[in-house]
């Protein structure tokens, strides 16, 4: 074998190395109990996940960019809006105006509910679209990959209607399920959200936007359609009509990430499930809940604890053995978590 053929082998390896040591890096933008994650995969590709509110003098836009440039990263690869919700939704034109994007990803159009059409989803959408007509566009459908490099990118919810067969290694039955009442869709469109498990290795993050009630049981009753989870992003920013402890039966996740408000998300319900025999190693809020008799987690644990506050995020990086690490920007109070165990 001849010098150069060696030294482009070890070239390679020597890459091959470097990108399997890099993290996947998740941000938990602070939108005031709306949605906006950021993932940056391993391979720099970049994904968020909905951008909060519109208006607000560009508050939300303006906190985006900032984990943006945390990030090191001067485009967005790829946009996936959950739902239509202007908590969702409404900071795309802003957004766009301040940074490429490159694919829209979404369920399609407002399908409305049994109840007839999701007011709140007119304004929001009507001004999505308007933006999303200028680029590529990849309508998702529970079951599908998306092509994110660095990662598997599995859709587990859309337009209302869940996978059609387990994730690998998934099926088990849910005893938990026993417990779980009848919440038909609740008037909005929150139950026809695109949900996505995310997986490095052994890490695997599960983020469901605001899919709730009846939707939501069935990723996990009768069966567990999705199998374990590292860290799970609380469905519907930890609502009363997403506390259902038989999917932390199944899920287990060992962190739980609350993306609620001041009084929006964050019931008192929901935060004592995340303590209870199914609950999890530690919760993460962005914000302390000031709903009556909330049972908020460790002040170190909390982003922002008020509507005064800066925005201040989350950040979480995972390594292919299913370690990770969260840190705090408030408090700068970092975990590292070491891999489970078998």
């Amino acid at each position: 074998m001849s010098r150069a053929v060696v030294a482009v082998l070890l070239s390679l390896a020597l890459a091959a190395s470097t990108l399997a040591a890099r993290t996947l890096e998740i941000y938990f933008i602070d939108v005031e109990g709306g949605e906006s994650t950021l993932v940056v995969t391993p391979a720099g590709e970049s994904m968020l996940i909905d951008t909060g509110y519109a208006g607000r003098e560009g508050r939300d836009p303006d906190r985006i960019m900032a984990a943006v440039h945390d990030a090191g990263i001067d485009r967005i690869d790829y946009l996936l809006i959950t739902h239509f919700h202007p908590d969702h939704a409404g900071g795309v034109p802003e957004l766009a105006s301040r940074i490429p994007i490159g694919t829209f990803i979404d369920y399609g159009a407002p399908l409305g509910t049994p109840y007839g059409t999701d007011r709140m989803t007119v304004r929001a959408f009507g001004s999505y679209e308007a933006v999303r007509s200028q680029g590529h566009h990849l309508q998702a459908q529970a079951g599908d990959r998306l092509p994110l490099k660095g990662v598997d990118a599995d859709v587990v919810s859309a337009g209302g209607t869940v996978l059609p067969k387990p994730l690998a290694g998934a099926g088990q039955g849910n005893e938990a399920c026993a417990t779980v009442e009848d919440q038909p869709p609740d008037g909005t469109e929150n139950y026809r959200s695109v949900g996505v498990m995310l997986q490095l290795g052994s890490f695997r993050f599960l983020d469901l936007g605001d899919l709730s009630g009846n939707t939501l049981a069935t990723l996990v009753c009768p069966r567990n359609l999705l199998g374990r989870v590292s860290v799970y992003l609380v469905a519907h920013h930890g609502d009363y009509d997403s506390n259902l402890p038989a999917v932390y039966a199944a899920l287990r996740p060992r962190v739980a990430i609350m993306n609620n408000g001041v009084l929006k998300g964050g019931s008192p319900d929901a935060l004592k499930t995340l303590r209870g025999p199914h609950g999890v190693e530690d919760l993460w809020q962005l914000h302390a809940s000031q709903n009556a008799g909330a049972g908020n987690s460790l002040d170190a644990f909390i982003a922002n604890t008020d509507e005064a506050s800066d925005g201040n995020w989350i950040k979480l990086s995972a390594n292919n053995d299913g370690s990770f690490r969260v840190v705090n920007s408030r408090t700068s109070v970092a975990k590292t978590y070491a891999p489970s165990a078998p």
